[in-house]
């Protein structure tokens, strides 16, 4: 099983987007693949067009918030074929101050000693990650092996990607498995001079992480009002072409 953090210190990127997509796009090859919402906006089941009645919160703490036990089956919701998703939404704010009271040892690994399944149930775990650095997103960290980072070519994006760095190589330190895979470039609008500016600095620093950019199309923003990914929303739109070239690339690294 390979496990994946979409992460990005700045909003706005296309985080959901690429972690919807992703997921959705590497279920359509019959990989099984589950998808966890670590933001408290709760946006991941809104661009799938699902609405679970229980997600991560209930997953780690065993309760939903009225303390009635809840099993971890019961959390996963089916959303598409070979596809589950642990949703977030604000119930992740008392989530965070639940692991905030772990003992200091063990507070950072909450998450990967839960989260870890049986045997070949998963090939892909997917965390879709909040901006900003807290108790939760040290944990995702913790927990995962890759990290994708979108990093949008507009305005003063590398900013957001120096912060990020920050948090990444505090998390190396202690997971020395987790690796900078994947720089994805995000709306890229050909038309101006400034997305092509970008994106030659970026991949002059990443050569080797650099991926395929995400061309800016409407249809992309449509979709997630739609309930649907891109693939179901408008198979024939570039922005679907981008993202089945990162889901070939991912699938032909692991």
């Amino acid at each position: 099983m390979r496990i994946l953090a979409v992460a990005m210190a700045k909003g706005g990127v296309g985080k959901t987007t690429t972690a919807v997509n992703l997921a959705h796009g590497l279920s359509r090859f019959g990989r099984k693949v589950l998808l966890v919402d670590c933001d408290t906006q709760g946006q991941t089941a809104k661009f799938l067009g699902v609405k679970p009645q229980y997600g991560l919160f209930e997953f780690v703490t065993g309760e939903d918030e009225t303390g009635k036990p809840v099993s971890k089956a019961d959390t996963l919701y089916p959303c598409r074929d070979n596809l589950w998703l642990l949703t977030g939404g604000i119930k992740l704010v008392e989530l965070k101050n639940r692991l905030g009271e772990h003992p200091r040892s063990g507070r950072q690994t909450v998450l990967s000693h839960s989260l870890i399944p049986k045997n070949g149930s998963l090939d892909y775990l997917i965390f879709d990650c909040a901006p900003g650095w807290d108790i939760l997103s040290v944990n995702i960290l913790m927990a995962a092996s890759e990290v994708l980072c979108p990093v949008a070519l507009q305005g003063p994006s590398l900013e957001g990607l120096k912060t990020f760095f920050g948090y990444l190589m505090s998390a190396q330190r202690i997971n020395k498995k987790l690796q900078l895979k994947y720089i994805l470039p995000t709306m890229f609008d050909q038309r101006t001079r400034h997305s092509h500016e970008i994106l030659k600095q970026l991949k002059k620093l990443f050569s080797k992480q650099i991926c395929s950019p995400i061309r800016y199309n409407v249809r992309l923003s449509e979709a997630p009002a739609r309930g649907k990914t891109i693939f179901e929303y408008r198979s024939s739109a570039v922005s679907a072409d981008d993202y089945k070239n990162l889901i070939r690339r991912v699938m032909d690294d692991g």
